[in-house]
Order: C-alpha cells, then sequence, then structure tokens
C-alpha cells in the first residue's frame, strides 16, 4: 500500500474516531441534562449532525477496508462522561466543552485538508463540509453562553489537550 493510502486511512481512523466520541460526549450531556434541560434542544441538534458525519465515516471506513481504533471502548466510556461531567457543571460548561472540541476539530480538520490536497476528492469533501458544520457548532456553543462556565480558560483548554491527545493516539492504535 502506498503512502497516500495509508494518509487516507490514517485520516479515516482519526475522524470516525472523533465523531463517535462526539456522539458520546452529547449522549452523556443529554443524559443529565434532558431534554427540557437550556440549551437541550441546540445540543440535540449538534448530535444529529454528528451522528450523520460518524455514518458518513462509517460508510467509508466499511467500503475502504480500514481499520478503525481499537480505542473506541475507551472513547465511548470517556466522551460520556466528558458530557456528563461538564452537564453536571452546568449548561454553560456543556457548551464550554463543544467550543473547546469544536476549537480542536476546526484546527486537526483544516491541517487535514490541506496534507490531503486533491489525493482523496471524496475524503476531502466530506472533511470539509464537516469542518464547516463543526464551526457552526463552536460558534453556537460561544454564543450559548460558553465563556460565562466556570474556570471557563482552565475547561476549554483541558478539554483541547484531551482532544489533542485522543487525536494523537486515534490515529495510529
Amino acid at each position: 500500500m502506498n503512502a497516500m493510502s495509508k494518509r487516507s486511512e490514517r485520516m479515516l481512523r482519526v475522524d470516525q474516531a472523533g465523531e463517535f466520541g462526539a456522539n458520546r460526549i452529547y449522549a452523556g450531556q443529554l443524559a443529565v441534562m434532558g431534554t427540557r434541560g437550556p440549551h437541550s434542544t441546540e445540543i440535540a441538534g449538534m448530535a444529529a449532525q454528528e451522528a450523520e458525519h460518524q455514518a458518513k465515516f462509517d460508510a467509508m471506513i466499511a467500503q475502504r477496508g480500514v481499520r478503525p481504533t481499537l480505542l473506541q471502548p475507551v472513547w465511548s466510556a470517556a466522551g460520556f462522561a466528558l458530557g456528563a461531567a461538564t452537564a453536571l457543571i452546568g449548561p454553560e460548561a456543556a457548551m464550554a466543552c463543544t467550543a473547546a472540541i469544536e476549537t480542536e476539530i476546526d484546527r486537526h480538520y483544516t491541517e487535514q485538508l490541506e496534507e490531503l490536497g486533491d489525493e482523496d476528492p471524496e475524503l476531502g469533501a466530506a472533511i470539509l463540509k464537516f469542518r464547516d458544520e463543526e464551526r457552526e457548532h463552536r460558534d453556537a456553543a460561544l454564543a450559548a453562553g460558553a465563556e460565562k462556565a466556570p474556570a471557563y480558560p482552565l475547561l476549554f483548554h483541558a478539554i483541547r489537550m484531551g482532544c489533542r491527545v485522543a487525536i494523537k493516539l486515534s490515529e495510529r492504535i
């Protein structure tokens, strides 16, 4: 297998893992906040888009025979726990979680698009579309008061760092 196809495999593996993790985070938040809590409607809408993203990457992984990350059980538990914990802190903390993750995913997807170039048009188109939707999620979270969360800078940067670690691990494992 050539280096270009290895690159696409790595990108698919990590992006599918990330969308799976996002779904678990939103599931944790909604489990705590319910469907009538502050920002529940926004969270449910973002979760629906994340489910579409994951479905696309799941299909691409299956079509291309790419091995998903072996860390999926870890991301399932960690994502749900992060979502539940931020929702327990409060609705602004749940929004801060979204703002942090989507800020990092914007950076990640932009780097992937630059690295990918014209190499894989199908993957590139999916990443571009999803990056734009993740930016909308980040902007919605900020508009919903993410920066009013307790200890926002600490929470924001800690979640971004965790996201970076998850990305690096999921690319390879």
